[in-house]
């Protein structure tokens, strides 16, 4: 019986230590409760912007990529010298970077459109507005 009174006692005063240091977040407003990052140490920023600035930059990295891989081609195609494989192989490459790169400028156009649409959907304000450097 003590043992259980003990462990009892031990439990409540580490739950009542637990749900007392805690700040309530309310999620109002177009913020999301954002002032109560700072009191942690996090960022201000709107997680939804954070989230488009990633995306943005992934894709923006792989197109980089296929521009790469689209000069590597006709590089390879130019450096041919009338080698009908070399041709062949550089124009298939050319073809793939060509395709992939139409894939990441429509995956861009995409997300920036849900991006846009869920950020004035969630706040009613318009997202370009919101956007602070």
């Amino acid at each position: 019986m003590k043992k259980a009174f003990l462990f009892l006692s031990l439990m409540f005063v580490l739950l009542f230590g637990f749900f007392c240091t805690f700040k309530p977040v309310l999620a109002q407003g177009p913020y999301l409760g954002l002032e109560y990052g700072a009191d942690t140490g996090l960022s201000t920023k709107d997680i939804r912007f954070t989230t488009a600035r990633i995306i943005n930059t992934v894709l923006g990295l792989l197109g980089m990529v296929s521009v790469v891989i689209i000069i590597y081609a006709g590089f390879k195609w130019m450096t041919a010298g009338g080698n009908e494989e070399n041709a062949t192989s550089a124009r298939k490459i050319l073809f793939s970077a060509v395709i992939g790169l139409v894939i990441i400028l429509s995956a861009y156009s995409i997300a920036r459109y849900v991006n846009t649409s869920l950020y004035k959907a969630t706040t009613g304000y318009d997202y370009e507005s919101m956007i602070i450097e």
